[in-house]
């Protein structure tokens, strides 16, 4: 399973934006550089990653191997009830990640 970290206000207020900010501990590789022994390092990158809201999906990404290691993306959503952000995402080698963040509404 792999880390990261999420960013969040804990309370927010119904119907106006706010910014959800995400960090995933990844090497991001992109099967172009070679490793000490000459051979190639695989390709393997974070390929999508997900949002949900309350369990109301408001932001997804697939990404490539243009992305540096450790993307960090932040994004704005907008809420209409209290409940949890979920953050999933996965690799090219199937490993997954997941961050959770509960909030209520002011």
């Amino acid at each position: 399973m792999m880390i990261g970290r999420i960013q969040a206000p804990p309370t927010v207020r119904k119907g106006e934006p706010f910014e959800i900010k995400v960090l995933v501990q990844h090497p991001m590789e992109t099967g172009f550089r070679r490793g000490m022994n000459g051979q190639s390092i695989p390709m393997n990158v974070v390929n999508k990653l997900t949002c949900t809201l309350a369990g109301r999906e408001v932001f997804s990404a697939d990404l490539g191997s243009g992305v540096a290691a450790n993307p960090y993306l932040a994004f704005f959503a907008v809420a209409t009830q209290a409940g949890e952000i979920v953050v999933e995402w996965s690799d090219d080698r199937g490993e997954t990640g997941r961050l959770t963040a509960a909030f209520t509404l002011a």
